[in-house]
């Protein structure tokens, strides 16, 4: 049993139908390749923690639109760095969708496979590696090594490393959503 229901859109305040048609949107424009909706309309994964306090929802989906929309880094890239984090949670749901994700973007199924091991796949390229140990040190509570954060801002610059620590710590928030309200990947009982 879920620990919060998803609520169907017709049971929904105006505040949180707001909130709702907004994830809706958002969903369908950047992210419509894995299920987040049951058939009556309620979103699942991390959304209904969302919609059942929107007064914090509504913060934690402005940083998923902001990183959505300005995102700079090859997607790739992006994919894997979310994908160590949802590893270093152990988030079903996080790693359901986003293997999707990462498909759909390129990373092969091998290195899918790796990073979901919790493990660094020796192919990566120098981007995507340094995304990797990023995310790998950030999702597991490490500093940065100066060696790191210098390779990181060669590598990247800094507003796309910039952007990669944001959306390390975005996945990380909507991974302790999803681990605290025990939200299953769709189809696990």
């Amino acid at each position: 049993m879920m620990r919060l229901e998803p609520l169907p859109p017709e049971a929904l305040s105006p505040e949180r139908r707001a909130l709702h048609d907004e994830i809706v949107r958002g969903m369908r424009a950047h992210l419509s390749s894995f299920t987040s909706a049951r058939s009556d309309g309620a979103l699942v994964g991390p959304f209904p923690p969302m919609l059942h306090f929107p007064g914090f929802g509504k913060a934690a989906w402005a940083n998923v639109q902001a990183l959505t929309e300005n995102s700079t880094l090859p997607k790739a890239a992006h994919e894997v760095a979310i994908l160590v984090v949802g590893a270093a949670y152990g988030s079903r749901y996080e790693l359901y969708a986003h293997e999707i994700v990462a498909g759909q973007a390129g990373l092969p199924a091998a290195q899918i496979a790796t990073i979901v091991a919790g493990q660094r796949p020796p192919d990566l390229n120098p981007l995507e590696g340094i995304c990797y140990d990023v995310a790998a040190l950030l999702s597991h509570g490490k500093i940065l090594p100066d060696a790191t954060y210098r390779l990181a801002l060669q590598t990247l610059g800094a507003s796309q490393l910039a952007e990669l620590v944001y959306l390390v710590a975005n996945y990380s928030q909507l991974a302790v959503l999803l681990n605290a309200y025990d939200v299953p990947a769709p189809g696990e009982a």
